[in-house]
């Protein structure tokens, strides 16, 4: 798996994805680590086993990094899908970048509204969401939206099921990165008719579909 987006170097085998940007990135994020606002440098995904249970999943990703050399602040996440399995897209226009990586487990679907709260299984659909551009935090919600909603779409389309028989719109634990460079004027918004929102849906649309084959 190759990743084409300016100044971040991807290095990826079976248990441990790494991203490195040369220079910090603004992020919202839903990570196990570095959830919210947070600007840095590193982004990690760990795969860990379908029997995995810790209850200080966090710590045990901070120890994770630790023993490779991390320190914080950098996002972190997990998945019980083997990384070599990760799907990447690239997409431009009008000297806009945006690159998507995505890791689709899909034990623990669920649909949201209709599933009952309950203990979470392993089962995850990580998106990591990389944007050559300057996103206000509106926009980087904007990007949230819009990923989300092409996420839930693919899935419907190949009619994925929770275990009571609904249409599923994703998985009790999907995490979300949305990783800006700053470059350029301060975007306000990235709705999907904006030319982020466009090439931000194109990536996870791609990514999403070679997923689930």
């Amino acid at each position: 798996m190759n990743l084409d987006f300016p100044g971040v170097l991807l290095t990826c085998t079976s248990e441990f994805m790494h991203l490195q940007s040369a220079k910090p990135l603004d992020m919202l994020t839903s990570a196990i680590v570095g959830g919210g606002f947070i600007r840095a440098q590193h982004i990690i995904n760990r795969h860990v086993d379908k029997s995995y249970h810790n209850d200080d999943a966090a710590g045990d990703v901070r120890d994770f990094a630790r023993s490779h050399g991390l320190s914080e602040p950098f996002v972190g996440l997990m998945t019980a899908v083997h990384l070599d399995k990760a799907k990447a897209a690239t997409s431009r226009y009008g000297g806009v970048t945006v690159a998507t990586i995505v890791t689709a487990g899909l034990g623990n679907a669920t649909a949201a509204g209709l599933t009952v709260p309950t203990v979470s299984h392993i089962g995850t659909i990580n998106m990591i969401i990389l944007v050559d551009a300057n996103l206000s935090p509106a926009a980087m919600v904007n990007t949230v939206i819009t990923a989300t909603e092409v996420k839930t779409q693919v899935l419907l389309a190949h009619g994925v099921r929770t275990p009571d028989g609904h249409a599923a719109t994703g998985t009790s634990t999907d995490a979300v990165v949305v990783a800006g460079t700053g470059r350029g004027e301060l975007l306000p918004y990235a709705g999907p008719l904006t030319v982020i929102g466009w090439l931000v849906g194109r990536c996870v649309r791609q990514c999403m579909e070679e997923a689930l084959r």
